[in-house]
């Protein structure tokens, strides 16, 4: 078996990291900017347009899950490690996929124009409001425990690396062997 992830899986998971950072920065950075000013406009732009792009991805990385084996973990783990990383891992897809689709229905229901690289995106004819603040709420409920789960992720494969001393984090890494 091999004893890291293909490059296909590597960069993949390499380029969703910079564009969750993108992301999320974005966002953040965006509350800085007057309203109605182009360096907020902007900064919603790129949220939106790298929020889709990690959901396009995440389908992407999902279906190289089927065609590449995942490499083992020498030593192997105990098996709640094994458990608690399946969890965390099915966490980290699961925030990546539902948060761009509860994104898109806030816009929509807004119904005010938005767009994703420069293309127009549908709106609601009408706009629903009480739907938008339900599907906001969501979003922001699921990325703020995105940063939980990212930083639990991001310890435990530290953790494997210079505590456990496996090939966790060493899968997963640009490069050869």
């Amino acid at each position: 078996m091999k004893e890291k992830y293909h490059s296909s899986q590597i960069a993949l998971h390499w380029l969703v990291l910079l564009l969750v950072i993108a992301t999320y920065a974005s966002m953040e950075l965006r509350d800085f900017a007057p309203r109605g000013g182009s360096a907020r406009a902007l900064m919603s732009s790129i949220h939106y347009s790298c929020g889709v792009s990690v959901w396009v991805l995440m389908i992407g990385r999902m279906l190289l899950r089927f065609i590449h084996p995942t490499p083992e973990i020498t030593p192997k783990p105990e098996r709640i490690i094994s458990i608690a990383s399946h969890a965390v891992h099915g966490l980290l897809y699961l925030i990546f996929l539902a948060l761009p689709v509860f994104g898109i229905m806030t816009m929509y229901f807004r119904g005010i124009d938005w767009t994703i690289f420069g293309v127009s995106m549908p709106i609601a004819a009408v706009p629903n409001y009480d739907l938008k603040e339900t599907m906001e709420g969501i979003h922001e409920v699921i990325a703020n425990a995105g940063y939980f789960v990212i930083g639990l992720h991001a310890a435990a494969s530290l953790y494997h690396h210079y505590i456990v001393r496996d090939n966790t984090l060493l899968r997963m890494m640009p490069g050869k062997k």
